[in-house]
């Protein structure tokens, strides 16, 4: 059955075509189209459902009870159907009355069918409809079946559309719905204020035409757009602003991998031979990759899915000669860009000197893009819903990323006027800690601290200078096989650890060894066979290193041969037992010895150090703190496994303080012994960077902080303003007696005492 639905998919859109040209009602149309593909795929039923006035309603059958069509409506997400137009997605089920969402109407006498296979009908990237299949005999569909309904779904679309059957409330969410002011809020993404004009990224392009006619034709004008973007590619690799190594290398590497990936233009191709117009073709795979894209729960390999959509709008505008984009086309004033789906390449088109600000609508999210605005210092606010309901092209806007993040569309002059206070005194604060950097972090009474700063590409070193910081006090180093293609060799690696060192000259840098598997799978490498439940505490970090040793003696290697000469300090993620430590720090070892005898320079001493992240890890201290010379805590981790609460579940994210006495407590513990041992205690998460959670370690005693450049500033203000005898005695009083609102209690403390907290 596969292969006969493979050979008729090209007959499909053949007969579709001439169902589209015919002088029917779209009523027959559709009832043609649900005969032609229940015939082509010798499914028993075959449905239409469209998105009427905010409901699915069945709109053609051919299998299911007749008296239903138009009188059964299901809600987005109630059942099945509803379930695939809610989150634009496929189902493919062998019973279907197995699936939590089934939803049972008797109306249309589909007791008898077992199996179920449905498929958005999408437009301008909303689910305007789904199509489905079902069959008596309990079984999942090809996935040839699935690729043929989903190639059919598209041509629906087009059909849909020409027949004026979409739901005018989808076209409805484009046009802004008042001109009053009003505030929208979202996700921060890179911190900072800006005011400008409205300015939309790219008109989405609209596929008007998706059965192909001469096939031949099609792949050729595939070929020409594939050969020109890559010279778009090229070209921006090649200029100065860009060529000069660092992030903006990585991320072109990135798109430089994609543009020539034979994969990639093989699925287009594929497309085509079923009979979709370039233009279609193209979308097509698109589509594919955001149904991907929403099942990937990593964020950084989402972010791999969001290179490639950015790419494929690339092509898709070249193919179709709609090139037009606000950057090609040049701002002419202060401008705030709102985009729904914006590639890091795109973002450095743009005159950094009129660009203020970007808006990211919902589901536009990357790292990469993260990494090219704060380079170019452009505030980003994401996840933004229902942007184009309420901003028009031209409105002014207000960007405020700091606090909660808000965008602040049409505002009064009064609403003006108080962004524009806020803006002048964010930026005399800015000048204040840029004024800081030379000076070092040193109590009022005398007590000097250790500020670091955490990195992962070959470019966050220069924060040193910037921000006058001690030294790196965490190298990711998996950042580098996340955007790599294959496995980095261990050539590669040793580049990029020898021009770190270079680059932080005297300042100590500590690297951590590669912390990937669980949620951050790579694709080259299958850490795991099965899905994890629980990625976080699932094999990844140390143990999926200690058991793929190759990998870890090419990085070990690397290390030790680029720190030649220097001091090697290298950390390892997640050790949960001191053995696990124990092994590592052998392999290190060893493959010293293995380049010693090979007559390779040597690091003049390595320094170890274990990531205390596993709670369980803190009652061998007296087993582990002997072998190791410094100690960092992951607060991250480390919160989310005391309270056994997800940090990237939203509704627990704000739930479990990093002030409570439970974490306050455990840390306190551990200051103990380490001190004792002679052993360098330090917090590399998100605690240390903030002013008032770091006033609290400075108090249990914690002397080191490994947090983001931006945060540097702030610390080293707060810290010049804190006495550090008195901190200590206040947290020892607190911990002895914990009040009920401990972030309320050291907030009124610092108040008295004249503590900064900017």
């Amino acid at each position: 059955m596969a292969v006969t639905a493979a050979a008729n998919a090209r007959e499909i859109l053949v007969n579709l075509h001439e169902v589209m040209a015919a002088r029917s009602s779209p009523q027959a149309k559709l009832d043609a189209v649900v005969r032609i593909i229940g015939e082509a795929l010798d499914s028993e039923v075959c449905s239409i459902y469209l998105l009427r006035e905010g409901l699915l309603e069945l709109y053609a059958t051919r299998g299911l009870d007749q008296a239903a069509v138009h009188v059964t409506r299901l809600a987005l997400g109630e059942g099945l159907v509803g379930t695939i137009a809610q989150n634009v997605e496929t189902l493919n089920l062998d019973e279907a009355a197995a699936h939590p969402d089934f939803a049972y109407r008797p109306e249309t006498g589909e007791d008898e069918f077992h199996s179920f296979a449905g498929v958005p009908i999408i437009r301008r990237e909303r689910s305007i409809g789904v199509l489905a299949v079902q069959h008596k005999d309990p079984r999942k569909y090809e996935d040839v079946e699935i690729e043929a309904l989903q190639t059919v779904a598209m041509v629906l679309s087009e059909l849909i559309a020409s027949a004026g059957l979409v739901d005018q409330r989808a076209d409805a969410a484009s046009r802004p719905q008042s001109t009053a002011a009003i505030r929208l809020d979202g996700l921060k993404l890179v911190e900072g204020m800006g005011i400008g004009h409205a300015v939309y990224h790219q008109p989405r392009i609209t596929i008007e035409h998706t059965v192909a006619e001469d096939t031949e034709a099609e792949r050729h004008r595939v070929y020409a757009a594939f050969d020109k973007m890559r010279e778009q590619i090229e070209r921006m690799s090649a200029q100065a602003e860009f060529g000069v190594g660092g992030e903006h290398d990585e991320v072109l590497a990135m798109y430089k991998m994609f543009a020539y990936d034979e994969g990639w233009s093989r699925r287009i191709n594929e497309a085509i031979d079923s009979g979709l117009t370039a233009e279609a073709a193209i979308e097509r795979v698109q589509q594919r990759t955001r149904m991907r894209m929403r099942q990937i729960g990593d964020p950084l390999l989402q972010d791999r899915m969001h290179d490639l959509e950015d790419l494929s709008n690339r092509l898709l505008r070249i193919v179709s000669g709609q090139m037009g984009t606000a950057a090609q086309l040049g701002l002419r004033q202060d401008t705030i860009l709102i985009a729904r789906n914006l590639g890091p390449a795109e973002l450095l088109e743009y005159d950094r000197r009129r660009l203020k600000g970007v808006v990211l609508e919902e589901g536009s999210l990357t790292a990469h893009v993260i990494i090219v605005a704060r380079a170019m210092g452009v505030p980003v606010l994401g996840r933004v819903r229902n942007v184009r309901q309420h901003v028009g092209e031209g409105d002014l806007l207000l960007l405020d990323v700091t606090g909660n993040g808000t965008a602040t569309v049409r505002p009064s002059a009064a609403m003006e006027e108080a962004f524009d206070a806020k803006l002048l005194l964010r930026q005399k604060r800015r000048a204040a800690f840029a004024a800081l950097r030379d000076e070092a972090p040193v109590t009022k009474d005398g007590v000097r601290l250790t500020v670091m700063c955490n990195a992962g590409l070959r470019d966050d070193v220069a924060a040193l200078d910037v921000t006058g910081a001690d030294g790196i006090g965490l190298f990711r180093t998996e950042f580098q096989f996340l955007v790599s293609a294959t496995l980095p060799q261990r050539e590669r690696q040793l580049r990029l650890y020898k021009d770190v060192l270079d680059a932080a000259g005297d300042k100590p840098v500590v690297f951590r060894t590669v912390d990937i598997g669980g949620d951050k799978a790579l694709p080259y490498l299958n850490a795991h066979d099965e899905d994890e439940e629980n990625p976080a505490m699932g094999w990844r970090a140390l143990r999926l290193a200690l058991e793929r040793g190759g990998l870890m003696k090419a990085q070990a290697r690397a290390l030790i041969e680029a720190a030649g000469g220097r001091t090697l300090n290298v950390m390892f993620p997640m050790v949960s037992e001191p053995w696990e430590f124990d092994e590592a720090k052998a392999l290190f070892e060893a493959q010293r010895d293995w380049l010693s005898a090979r007559g390779k320079r040597l690091p003049v001493e390595i320094r170890y150090g274990a990531m205390l992240e596993v709670p369980g890890l803190a009652e061998q201290l007296d087993v582990l703190l002997p072998n190791i010379q410094f100690l960092s805590v992951g607060t991250n981790d480390l919160t989310q496994f005391l309270f056994a609460a997800d940090r990237a579940n939203p509704k627990l994210a704000e739930r479990y303080d990093w002030l409570s006495p439970t974490i306050l407590r455990f840390l306190k513990r551990v200051v103990g012994p380490c001190r004792d041992a002679g052993v360098t205690l330090a917090v590399c998460g998100e605690m240390g960077g903030r002013p008032l959670e770091a006033m609290a370690l400075i108090g249990l005693g914690i002397e080191r902080l490994s947090i983001t450049p931006a945060a540097v500033g702030p610390i080293k203000a707060m810290v010049r303003s804190l006495d550090h005898a008195a901190i200590t005695a206040e947290m020892d009083r607190l911990l002895a007696a914990p009040t009920r609102d401990m972030r309320g209690s050291l907030t009124g403390w610092a108040a008295r005492n004249g503590v900064e907290l900017a």
